[in-house]
């Protein structure tokens, strides 16, 4: 189900999944809210594609650039005063992309009760060389049951995203073959 086999290049050392996790976190001003008073969305995913990028540039030992996000869930508003911290770490690897698991926890200013998730999301990163063109990653080696279950369930929506994307241009080529114009 993986790509690692299929290389082209030369092997790279793996690396584990801890040499590239990382923690990210910002205390919520009021310049970071919405028309509710609450923290805007974009603040968050913002924060998340930053500490998604910071995982993945240091996995690939360079550059790497966003692909797409996936699946961001908010679960809980976030408030100004929050601490909220930005746990991310590569789940995945292919030949020159990675995906970036990451959990978005709050821990509420005025409340001494340990932080509560309230987002998460999954990136896609390619690694790109000086010329903006792709460059084989080194493969990333899960080393708990749960690193396990995340790489599995990467595995999965790798596939997914596939699927849809070839099920999206196989449905355009039919209607540019029928004359329908979108």
């Amino acid at each position: 189900m993986t790509d690692q086999a299929n290389r082209p290049y030369p092997a790279i050392e793996g690396k584990l999944t801890s040499a590239s996790r990382t923690t990210l976190s910002h205390i919520m001003t009021g310049n970071d809210t919405n028309l509710l008073g609450t923290v805007h969305g974009g603040v968050i995913m913002k924060l998340v594609d930053d500490a998604a990028g910071a995982v993945a540039g240091r996995h690939s030992g360079g550059p790497a650039v966003t692909a797409s996000m996936d699946e961001m869930v908010f679960l809980e508003p976030v408030r100004v005063g929050d601490l909220v911290h930005v746990k991310a770490q590569v789940n995945w690897t292919g030949r020159s992309s990675m995906e970036v698991g990451v959990r978005v926890l709050a821990e509420r200013w005025n409340e001494s009760t340990p932080a509560q998730q309230v987002g998460s999301a999954y990136l896609v990163f390619a690694a790109v060389d000086g010329d903006g063109k792709p460059r084989p990653v080194p493969p990333v080696i899960p080393e708990t049951e749960r690193d396990r279950r995340r790489n599995q369930e990467a595995q999965i929506r790798r596939t997914h995203r596939l699927a849809r994307r070839r099920a999206i241009r196989e449905l355009r080529e039919q209607r540019a073959a029928e004359g329908i114009e979108d």
